[in-house]
């Protein structure tokens, strides 16, 4: 009886529905795992690459500096880097086209910068929604799995003269091992969302905070700027 009701047994002996439930339910398990790892990897690589230029930001390099670096490190760069060097080619743009108005020069980096900052959100927040999916759709797929399996189970017994629990506990349980096989899937999928989200929202936070502090030193500095043209 136990080597009939092991794990291996329930799997190899359910139905084919069942078995292509458990199959899909693997194989989306396997997915969500393989982003979950992407998506640490990435974040943490995201807050390496933001730590890294905000110190280089406040260490009192010159902004055409920082710009110059950006430009030559543009496919390594992080997406402050990104938001920071996006901010300052609008400037240089408006500037050459002998634009002296500090609001809409300072309007025009601002503009540009939350359009970058918008690209690069969506871009850390990829997969996110999979994760999400993934969490809130396996169980009830598990589900399906069980309920079909175990009226499978019971269709197979309605021929029998005498149905003792013996008959009836191997089909229910591997009815049962879609379910758990679901929960198995959308939990690790659940608790890593969430993880995923309060990260990304300390990720954007930073990002509109620097946005802020950036716009008022062009503020600082175009004000400065009118001062001694004055």
């Amino acid at each position: 009886m136990t080597q009939d009701l092991s794990i291996l047994q329930l799997v190899l002996n359910a139905s084919w529905v069942v078995k292509l439930v458990m199959l899909l339910l693997v194989a989306v398990s396997i997915a969500s795992w393989a982003a979950i790892f992407r998506k640490l990897f990435a974040l943490k690589r995201v807050n390496t690459l933001n730590d890294d230029f905000e110190r280089d930001f406040w260490s009192g390099t010159s902004l055409n500096d920082l710009l110059a670096a950006a430009a030559q490190n543009a496919k390594m760069a992080g997406p402050m880097e990104r938001i920071f060097a996006s901010g300052m080619r609008e400037y240089h743009k408006l500037r050459e086209r002998h634009i002296a108005d500090p609001g809409t020069l300072l309007d025009g980096a601002r503009r540009a910068m939350r359009a970058s900052f918008q690209r690069e959100l969506d871009a850390v927040e990829s997969n996110l929604s999979f994760l999400a999916s993934v969490g809130s759709v396996s169980p009830y797929v598990g589900l399906f799995g069980t309920v079909w399996g175990i009226m499978h189970a019971f269709t197979g017994l309605a021929s029998l003269q005498s149905v003792t629990l013996a008959t009836v506990a191997p089909g229910i349980a591997e009815a049962l091992v879609a379910t758990a096989i679901g929960l198995f899937a959308a939990i690790p999928a659940v608790v890593a969302y969430n993880n995923f989200a309060r990260d990304i929202d300390r990720v954007a936070i930073k990002l509109e905070t620097f946005i802020e502090e950036f716009s008022n030193i062009l503020q600082r500095n175009l004000g400065a700027q009118s001062a001694s043209g004055h």
